[in-house]
């Protein structure tokens, strides 16, 4: 009996993410974001050959034990937007934990959170433009747009304008101060409001939304007929793009596109049995707070083709626009 090392931590939705993916022992499963190995863990326990990925070289160099001690387990360094262009063959289920891991939000020197102070970088690849270069080269007017659309702040132009002021801006804390001061921070108040522009800059330097609508598209390219896609967001702007990509490929959208109503009518949907909603129950929320805002989605591949029929097909912000974003 293989000894499996102990798991730093236990996702959200364990049970129901295992649950919706219905592993028989011997099936083939994509954890399309492996973090800490959580999922992996818990789909090679099922008996599952388990393929996995992630962007980040320290989720992969933290890996490299469980993959010395697990013969089924394949870790690969790569986005999971391209997971189907790693794949031999079709597989039994995919399962997609969307944005940052825990592990990621803990290291203070990733520049993820506000709550140590660290350098203001928030690259999950930890290359290409960090958030430090974003915030001190764009102009005022993108650096709004981004915390509207990505962070949905409603007074996206006041910190923005308070951001361009304070350049240049090196520290996830100094970041933190200039936000409280623009909106306002008692000490006493319910939630920070340094949240909703970290979480907006964290989304656009890494690219988030785009690469989730490039990953349910690989992800529906790589299941076999019966395959099951199961995926965990953790705030709106996901939950909305992942219901609706259900939705669509479901056949369950009204009306179809105005735009190209005649190709919307003639596609077969590609997923069908979409499940409902699934939060965390109040024992999950006792013991792991995060799980509040997590929200489960999945669906059951059919027969019919993909909709998508390779990653050159659309650019990440055309398919995200595609979901609804």
């Amino acid at each position: 009996m293989t000894v499996r090392p102990e798991a730093p931590h236990i996702p959200v939705l364990l049970d129901e993410v295992l649950d919706a993916l219905a592993i028989l022992p011997g099936e083939t499963h994509v954890d399309g974001t492996f973090g800490a190995g959580g999922y992996t863990r818990a789909m090679l326990g099922k008996g599952a050959k388990v393929i996995a990925f992630d962007r980040d070289p320290d989720a992969i160099a933290g890996g490299q034990a469980l993959v010395a001690t697990e013969p089924g387990l394949t870790l690969i360094h790569r986005e999971f937007s391209g997971l189907d262009q790693d794949l031999d063959a079709l597989v039994d289920g995919v399962v997609l934990d969307i944005g940052v891991s825990s592990m990621q939000l803990d290291q203070a020197g990733r520049g993820f959170s506000f709550q140590g102070d660290g350098p203001l970088d928030m690259r999950m690849a930890q290359e290409g433009e960090s958030a430090a270069d974003f915030l001190n080269s764009a102009d005022e007017a993108a650096i709004a747009d981004v915390l509207y659309h990505y962070g949905e702040e409603p007074r996206s132009r006041r910190v923005a304008q308070a951001i361009v002021a304070a350049r240049p801006l090196t520290r996830t804390g100094e970041l933190a101060t200039v936000v409280r001061k623009a909106l306002g921070y008692r000490p006493h108040d319910k939630k920070d409001p340094a949240t909703r522009t970290f979480q907006a800059i964290r989304i656009h330097v890494n690219r988030e939304l785009d690469e989730l609508a490039e990953g349910l598209a690989a992800a529906e390219r790589a299941l076999k007929p019966g395959g099951r896609l199961v995926v965990v967001t953790f705030h709106s702007l996901e939950d909305r793009m992942v219901k609706r990509f259900f939705r669509e490929r479901a056949g369950q959208m009204p009306g179809g596109s105005r735009h190209l109503p005649e190709q919307a009518a003639a596609r077969a949907p590609s997923f069908t049995k979409v499940g409902k909603a699934v939060r965390a129950g109040e024992a999950e929320l006792a013991r792991n707070p995060r799980a509040r805002s997590a929200t489960l989605r999945f669906a059951t591949r059919t027969e019919s083709p993909a909709w998508s029929a390779g990653r050159g097909r659309a650019s990440g912000g055309e398919l995200s626009q595609e979901l609804g974003v």
